[in-house]
Order: structure tokens, then sequence, then C-alpha cells
């Protein structure tokens, strides 16, 4: 899941890189002078510690960092970019632990809320995060990013009407944010709605997806709309130009040869497509079943296509 990541706010001044890479390279040659060879105070503590998070020197950052814990003026600030580093490097539990502990201070800071409701979402403790980011909207209510990353929590956890309530609470927005336009037609695909159409359309007549556009395809056919269905699968074809780990080009195939079968029997071509992505590795046995008891279907080509999954789809295979 993509989540939304508001910008990093500083509450103290940091070192330049370039200014701090030039004082540690005086130091280097100086080291004569105490006054280079350690800092003086816990705010050049903190700024030193700081200057290597920037440059991604994490260990180094959370040594300096824990040298300014000892004053309360960078306490707080120290505490929460230590949580920071800890979840940089993965170690998501102590990060939580380290935000957990800033926020029985001060429970209503803002970036502490996100950073605890990211690292949830990392420690895969879905509900927790959308506790958390439901806490932010309280003291934020107009933040679009949190009402997005809410709204996918929310998803996450198979709650489609409720995370559609607080994404259309940002309702103006919704058509200039491709992301949040998205996760907005596959909330209302959850819940089988019809408005999933138009907003799955708005969405591609400016981006364009393979996979969105068979998730579309999968929603014009669930809708009835055959013939349309199976122009988007088609598309799908030409767009995917190979395999990805959620959709396989000889399950597009089968879809086209499905589609082309229930929109219009007589046409041979659905059973040279459904013959064709056998070939190409499609080994469905249930959905050819299914597939062999469709209605649309008449009763010869039923028969085939049963036949063609008695024989040339092995017993245990599977999708």
């Amino acid at each position: 899941m993509k989540y939304r990541t508001a910008e990093r706010q500083r509450t103290f001044i940091k070192l330049p890189a370039q200014l701090f890479a030039s004082l540690l390279l005086l130091c280097a040659m100086l080291p004569v002078f105490s006054g280079c060879a350690t800092a003086t105070s816990a705010e050049e503590y903190y700024s030193i510690g700081m200057s290597y998070f920037e440059m991604g020197k994490f260990e180094e950052a959370e040594r300096w960092l824990t040298r300014a814990l000892t004053t309360n003026r960078t306490m707080r600030a120290s505490e929460y970019n230590l949580g920071r580093i800890a979840y940089e490097t993965g170690r998501y539990t102590e990060a939580s632990t380290i935000f957990k502990k800033i926020l029985r201070k001060d429970p209503s800071n803002v970036l502490v809320l996100r950073a605890e409701a990211y690292t949830q979402i990392k420690l895969g403790n879905i509900e927790e995060a959308g506790k958390t980011y439901k806490k932010v909207l309280d003291l934020e209510s107009d933040s679009l990013d949190d009402g997005f990353n809410y709204a996918l929590v929310l998803y996450a956890m198979d709650k489609p009407a409720e995370a559609e309530a607080e994404l259309l609470k940002f309702d103006y927005n919704l058509l200039d944010n491709k992301d949040t336009l998205l996760l907005l037609a596959r909330i209302q695909k959850a819940q089988d709605k019809l408005s999933a159409i138009d907003t799955y359309d708005q969405w591609l007549t400016k981006n364009t997806d393979p996979e969105v556009r068979y998730e579309y395809s999968v929603v014009l056919d669930k809708a009835g709309f055959y013939a349309k269905a199976l122009e988007q699968a088609q598309k799908v074809q030409l767009e995917l130009t190979a395999d990805t780990e959620t959709l396989k080009r000889y399950t597009v195939r089968f879809e086209v040869a499905r589609l082309m079968l229930i929109a219009d029997s007589e046409d041979t071509e659905g059973m040279t497509q459904l013959r064709q992505a056998i070939q190409e590795g499609f080994k469905d046995k249930e959905a050819l079943n299914l597939l062999a008891k469709d209605e649309h279907i008449p009763k010869l080509l039923q028969e085939e296509i049963q036949r063609i999954n008695d024989t040339d789809i092995p017993a245990a295979a599977t999708p």
C-alpha cells in the first residue's frame, strides 16, 4: 500500500551538509583545537546528529542524537529523530516504543502521531494505525494526506463504506489527485457500486496502467456491460507487455476469450483465444468449469469448453 508522507518538519536548526563536511575536515586537520574535537553543547550534538541523518549515516546520527538527550531543549526533538532512525533502519518495534514515549508526554503532537501510524502499518497493526490516524484527523481535519492514509487503512481493514465516507470529505480535491481517485474507485469496486465505473473511467482518462484497466474491465463485466468490458480487456492485452506479480498475460487472454464467448458466441475467435490462453499457461480449472456452465454460451460450446478442461488441464493444477 502507498501512503503519503507529510513534509518533514524541523524543530531545531541543523548545519547544512556542505558546512558540516567542511567542519569535519577542519577538525581532522586541527585536532589540537578542543572546540573541534568535541561538541560543547546539546544543541551542537543535535545539529551534528541531524546532518549525519540527512547524509543517511544513521549509526553516526544515532550516536550524536543520543548525546543531545541530555537537556530539555533538545530532548524531545532528539527522541523523535531517534525514532525516525529506528524506523528507517527497520527496527519498527523500537521506533514505536520511542514514539509512544513522546506521545505520553505530548499526546497532541501530530508529527509524532503520523510517525507512529506509519510504524504500526509496518508492524502489521492496521487497526492500531487506523486509531492513530483518527487522532491525527481529530487535530487536523482538513489534511488530505492524512485523510487519504486513514481511508487506505480502513480499506485494508475491509471497511470500504467508512473509507469512502472519509475520502468524500475531501471531494473537492479528488479529481486533482490520481492516487486519491484510484483509491476511491477501488473502494467503490469493493462495495459493488456502479459509481466505480465512472471513477475508473475518470482515472483512465488521464492515466495509463494495464492493471488498473483490468480492474475496470472486471467492474464492467460484473455490471453486465460485456461489450465494454471486452473492449477494455483487449486494451489490456496491448498495454501489458510483460507479466507482473499480480497479473499474467494468459489471465488477460482468458478474460478476453470468456468475454468474447459471452458477448458473441458465434464468433470463433473466442475459442481460439481460449485455447491460446491454455497453451500459454492458464490452468484455472474452476474458472473453466464456471465458463462451461455460463448460460450466455450455447450448449455445444459449453460441452467443448468442459472437454478442454477435462483433457487439457491436469486435475491437480491451480491458477
